[in-house]
């Protein structure tokens, strides 16, 4: 005669007891990844707002540093590191709070944290011209040399056109033109990111480029149309901001933005096209991908 097993009430109490012991508390909890921004206001712009929140409703905490001088280039940034410049705006958002600590040097900020993720941009107005980045690999020594995280990887923002109505002058860089700015801005990332990479004699890498440019250009070509900056013309307005945060968010953690259930308080619509937008970003960051709505 078969007998059969009677999983009793106590049985089922051992089970739950062996998972709480020897499944991983972190695959509950998610990761936490701890990103550090050497930059402007545009890496304000991409950070400082909704990628926090993107990332916590896919189950990973972020510890966001945004080391910030408005309008910055790397020869900037390289000389405040030369001098130890306390000239920085320390902005840090930690449990969705975001913090400014005035008068902070590149090195404090950057030995704040063991980061896991440090990026690098050029200023805007220079973000397309490759002889501006001669400092870059001097300036990603420093930083090696710095960090307290051995395995920190190193990333480059590449940012976005100005809208076409703008008036900054740093638009005459460009012809006054929006897919000219876009396109130089591709060619010179990508020239800069390969001469780093192939040096043999340089141990620095740039782990991938984040594509925020080619997000908020793929997002112009929806029915918002260039829609995507303030009233100045090259700062992102809330909706571009959000779009670049959606980038962020897939390059750092490898998950995809699409269905990310926080919104922002922007409209359905606008969100699909957000995270559409981010999401060919990151498939195709060397083109524009046409939206049709």
């Amino acid at each position: 005669m078969k007998q059969y097993f009677l999983f009793t009430n106590k049985f089922w109490m051992y089970i739950m007891v062996w998972l709480l012991l020897f499944v991983p508390f972190g695959s509950v909890q998610g990761t936490v990844i701890k990103i550090l921004a050497i930059g402007n206001s545009f890496s304000e712009n991409a950070v400082e707002q909704n990628l926090y929140q993107l990332a916590e409703v896919n189950g990973d905490t972020l510890i966001i540093g945004n080391i910030y001088i408005p309008g910055c280039t790397i020869n900037k940034h390289w000389a405040c590191a030369q001098n130890n410049e306390p000239a920085y705006q320390y902005r840090k958002v930690v449990a969705g709070k975001k913090t400014n600590t005035p008068g902070k040097t590149l090195l404090e900020c950057i030995q704040d944290e063991a980061w896991d993720y440090i990026s690098f941009q050029q200023g805007s107005y220079e973000s397309g011209k490759y002889d501006t980045y001669a400092n870059l690999p001097l300036l990603m020594k420093y930083v090696s040399e710095n960090v307290l995280n051995p395995d920190v990887k190193y990333v480059f923002h590449a940012t976005w056109a100005y809208a076409q109505s703008t008036k900054h002058s740093g638009f005459k860089n460009y012809n006054s033109d929006q897919m000219c700015m876009y396109n130089s801005i591709i060619r010179a990332v990508n020239r800069v990111v390969k001469k780093i990479n192939e040096d043999t004699a340089n141990p620095n890498k740039i782990m991938f480029v984040i594509p925020s440019g080619t997000a908020i250009q793929n997002a112009r070509s929806s029915s918002v149309g260039d829609e995507f900056c303030g009233s100045d013309g090259y700062h992102l307005n809330s909706l571009g901001k959000y779009t670049a945060a959606c980038v962020w968010l897939e390059m750092i953690t490898g998950k995809s933005v699409l269905g990310n259930t926080y919104k922002a308080a922007i409209d359905d619509r606008y969100v699909r096209i957000a995270q559409e937008a981010a999401h060919n970003a990151v498939l195709n960051p060397n083109r524009v991908t046409l939206l049709s709505y």
